[in-house]
């Protein structure tokens, strides 16, 4: 962080950025303004040079096979998100974010591509598209449960050195063993778009945490997003009896 600005750097929005992923940055930064802290929104596009390092948090969105095969090469460039990564800064990503920060994942072509490796998951094409409201009982402490809306086909299978952001209460998820998403040290991905952290503002928060290295003073909920969260929990509870 520079003085009081936090740097919230917004990767390949031109090629992974479906179902509103790109307003997660407009979350964080509206959550930071309510605490009178500034912030700057670095963009990175695949026609510059490479992703740089020096930021205090990634946010990476979904996109098709062809558009993650170019992500990946893009992010190959340099070490930037590598070395951030190593430094313990937060990163999220979002459904096609997820198998690039992973190790592998199929495209439908049937071709396996290996990911950044960020994250210990790997991911195929599943039988049918996960599609609709996803709820998970996440596993990050505090955040509580998590909502949001899935469409993909990918089934995505967690290895030793990452663990699941959340249990399903309904829908797909990952599509292995109720798991939803992947966390690894502070790179936390899901399925979920929405945006994810729209709706998740405690999910939010805690990254902010992560970014600026200190606790923040907590804010009320709208009332549109608490009758939401409650009409959404509800029902997914009630659908899973």
């Amino acid at each position: 962080m520079t003085g009081d600005r936090v740097r919230i750097a917004l990767v390949l929005p031109d090629l992974l950025g479906t179902y509103g992923d790109r307003g997660n940055a407009i979350v964080l930064a509206q959550r930071l303004r309510w605490r009178g802290i500034g912030s700057r929104l670095v963009t990175v596009l695949s026609s510059d040079d490479a992703v740089p390092e020096d930021c205090d948090l990634y946010l990476i969105g979904g996109g098709e096979d062809v558009a993650q095969v170019a992500a990946v090469r893009f992010l190959r460039r340099g070490a930037g998100l590598t070395r951030a990564v190593e430094h313990g800064v937060p990163v999220l990503g979002i459904c096609g974010g997820l198998q690039v920060l992973g190790t592998s994942f199929v495209t439908g072509d049937g071709q396996r591509h290996e990911g950044l490796g960020l994250v210990d998951a790997s991911t195929e094409p599943g039988r049918g598209r996960a599609i609709g409201e996803v709820t998970t009982q996440s596993t990050l402490g505090g955040v509580g449960m998590l909502t949001g809306f899935e469409n993909h086909l990918g089934r995505t299978t967690l290895g030793p050195g990452s663990h699941a952001l959340g249990r399903v209460v309904r829908g797909t998820g990952n599509g292995v063993e109720e798991a939803e998403g992947a966390v690894s040290g502070h790179v936390v991905c899901t399925y979920m778009h929405g945006p994810v952290l729209a709706r998740n503002p405690k999910l939010a928060d805690l990254l902010l945490e992560w970014a600026i290295g200190e606790p923040l003073a907590p804010l009320p909920d709208p009332p549109e997003l608490k009758a939401l969260r409650t009409e959404r929990t509800r029902v997914h509870v009630r659908n899973r009896k």
